[in-house]
């Protein structure tokens, strides 16, 4: 069977050397560092960096390939840590409506665990790529409005925020509750860790639910109280 982008997958013994050198990745990550320094984003910049650092350069793009639980934890990084830091550093859009951001996340995570889908982003570099900005790009526009918008629209905000983290927990239930394996290509990969297929499939459920539809979902009630306070005192 063919591989994705990351290469052969990581076994327990070769994980920490397992980093994914690629020289075009590279240059797009020193190109993209130059320019958040251009704008002195400071702080969160360096944390947008070492976020796609961690997703694309260190072993944990190589253990996506292993485990499709690394692959939940990929996605995580990419829409709840690199998103966020982008658009505190560099406002994507924060213009447009958020409906548009979210409605494109959603989206993007349907479609990343349709098993279709996910066999051709197995079997082409292009459609990788592909799918990782149809997650990565709407992410960045949600939450540079969300993070950089106006004031006034934070309660319908914290609902978006809050469909979006329903949208994670109800893909987390469906990987956690499945009664079979939905993504072949990492029975393999998942032996190697001592894991059958579907013990790694539920992680990645609990993956999504964990750090994932939890913080989400509290930062949505945190921007719900703050949106109603300020109905309040206005």
């Amino acid at each position: 069977m063919s591989q994705p982008y990351c290469g052969p997958g990581a076994a327990p013994g070769g994980l920490w050397t397992a980093w994914n050198l690629d020289p075009p990745l590279l240059a797009g990550l020193a190109l993209l560092s130059l320019a958040l320094w251009w704008r002195q984003a400071g702080r969160a910049g360096g944390v947008a960096v070492l976020a796609l650092v961690l997703a694309f350069v260190s072993p944990l793009c190589a253990l996506t390939v292993s485990l499709f639980s690394a692959r939940a934890l990929h996605h995580l990084v990419l829409a709840g840590v690199a998103a966020p830091a982008l658009a505190l550093a560099w406002p994507l859009a924060a213009r447009w409506p958020a409906q548009i951001g979210a409605a494109g996340m959603a989206l993007a995570m349907a479609a990343w665990h349709l098993p279709a889908v996910y066999d051709a982003i197995w079997r082409s570099d292009a459609v990788y790529w592909l799918m990782q900005a149809a997650l990565l790009l709407p992410a960045w526009a949600f939450w540079s409005a969300v993070l950089a918008g106006p004031r006034h629209a934070v309660l319908g905000h914290s609902f978006l925020t809050m469909g979006l983290a329903g949208v994670m927990g109800f893909l987390g239930a469906v990987l956690t509750f499945a009664p079979a394996v939905l993504y072949v290509q990492h029975v393999d990969g998942a032996a190697l860790w001592g894991m059958t297929a579907l013990d790694d499939q539920r992680l990645a459920g609990l993956i999504l639910w964990v750090p994932g539809f939890l913080p989400m979902a509290a930062f949505a009630g945190w921007m719900l109280r703050r949106g109603w306070q300020r109905g309040f005192a206005a």
